[in-house]
């Protein structure tokens, strides 16, 4: 099967995916999509950058076209950007067909997105944190169109099957019709206990598949991955000095820390370094969060400094290099991170930097991906004090300085405890990210 139409999409579908330059399917998309097609449910695991998101959209917008009218899917994913991104594609993907999309998101519109509800979009895309809202507040009009659901989609299911979204997703998935009379798709690069314990318990057939790999997880073979020991207290420098040097200088990077704090200090500090950042957090406003996937995406900005927000399924065509400023404590984590770079077959490298306090994560790490990492020798500490040090920690001052002026995160914590007084306690992670 060398094409999508051999795989039973009609030729509308075929002829928009070939105006997007997607000609040939990927390994998942060849073993996926006619099994939806045939009415199956269907757990996908795969690297990324495999083409996860059309081995769902394909078969669905298929089916759709047979009876365009009405709510006829959900798709839920863990990130406002995910969803942004997935709506792009449907919406691409459809629009011969004058597809109707609704993206249903926090940050954004709660009014504008339950008029848009109420006129019946054919597809939904939403944070299961926004759509439980309208489940719980929308009118008839939501409430009817859900029960007529044919598909329910989870992307990056092993994430939506955590805690943080468990109460959230129970109420969104309790709006639809029974798990029988729907299709129920899922899509991971990481199959959990979990998303692995939801095919036992199925009440029709389902197709599983998994893209096999040297060691069975999702790194590409073309990752280099390597580690530098830091002091802490002078990461910052050690950073600057790196995305600055004759090596670096001109490739696009992500840096991915644990916190938001952490991501705005890096922002204010690289830019009055005259380093070309945008960053991407749970702190911004949405249509900040967006200008600065357009700008990286654009080349506008040559580093993004991210949260885990960012780790997941985002498309972001050219990602040369990876920094972990910080280690995440879950390896997954880590392999997520580190997928957004060396994707389809391209070459990339992901550095890890490295306190005392890493080692056991770090350990971690090497024992899930069944490779012990290749020590950095692309900077040296003598550099970075001559020629890094001073300038980075007057800069980073600076930063924190101006964003104690401005009380940055205020407005969240505020958030938070509204929502606390509403729905009992805060989650730390929440707060965090």
């Amino acid at each position: 099967m060398s094409d999508f139409k051999s795989l039973g999409v009609p030729k509308w579908l075929a002829d928009s995916l070939n105006a997007m330059k997607i000609t040939k399917p990927t390994e998942i998309q060849k073993h996926c999509i006619p099994e939806i097609l045939s009415g199956k449910d269907c757990i996908g695991g795969a690297k990324t950058g495999s083409g996860k998101t059309i081995a769902f959209a394909a078969p669905m917008l298929s089916r759709w076209s047979e009876d365009p009218s009405g709510m006829f899917g959900l798709i839920l994913t863990p990130t406002r950007e995910l969803a942004m991104q997935i709506a792009e594609q449907f919406t691409a993907l459809g629009s011969s067909m004058n597809i109707r999309v609704c993206i249903c998101v926090g940050g954004e519109d709660i009014v504008k997105q339950a008029i848009e509800l109420e006129r019946k979009p054919h597809f939904i895309i939403a944070t299961p944190g926004r759509l439980a809202h309208h489940v719980l507040n929308g009118g008839d009009q939501v409430v009817k169109g859900l029960k007529r659901v044919k598909f329910l989609v989870l992307d990056e299911a092993d994430i939506l099957l955590t805690n943080t979204f468990s109460s959230d997703l129970v109420r969104c998935v309790s709006a639809l019709p029974p798990k029988d009379k729907r299709q129920n798709l899922l899509f991971t690069a990481t199959m959990t206990d979990q998303v692995k314990q939801l095919q036992k318990n199925g009440s029709k057939p389902c197709f599983s598949y998994q893209v096999e790999t040297v060691d069975n997880i999702a790194i590409p073979s073309t990752l280099k991955i390597d580690y530098l020991l830091v002091p802490e207290h002078v990461k910052e420098a050690y950073l600057y000095q790196i995305l600055s040097s004759e090596d670096y200088q001109s490739k696009s990077a992500i840096v991915f820390v644990n916190r938001t704090a952490t991501a705005e200090i890096l922002r204010r500090t690289l830019k009055s370094l005259d380093i070309r950042v945008a960053s991407l957090h749970s702190q911004m406003p949405q249509q900040e969060r967006t200008n600065s996937l357009h700008r990286f995406r654009a080349s506008a900005a040559r580093v993004l400094i991210a949260t885990d927000v960012a780790s997941r399924g985002l498309d972001i065509p050219v990602v040369q290099l990876v920094v972990n400023y910080d280690i995440p404590a879950n390896p997954d984590t880590f392999i997520h991170r580190s997928g957004r770079t060396a994707r389809a077959g391209r070459k990339g490298e992901a550095l890890s930097f490295v306190t005392p306090k890493d080692v056991e994560r770090i350990h971690a790490i090497e024992e899930r991906i069944n490779k012990k990492m290749e020590e950095f020798t692309g900077v040296h500490d003598t550099a970075v004090i001559r020629k890094a040090l001073s300038k980075v920690t007057t800069a980073k001052r600076e930063s924190i300085m101006s964003m104690e002026r401005e009380n940055f995160g205020e407005q969240r914590r505020v958030q938070l405890l509204k929502k606390s007084s509403n729905n009992g306690n805060i989650s730390k992670k929440s707060y965090r990210r």
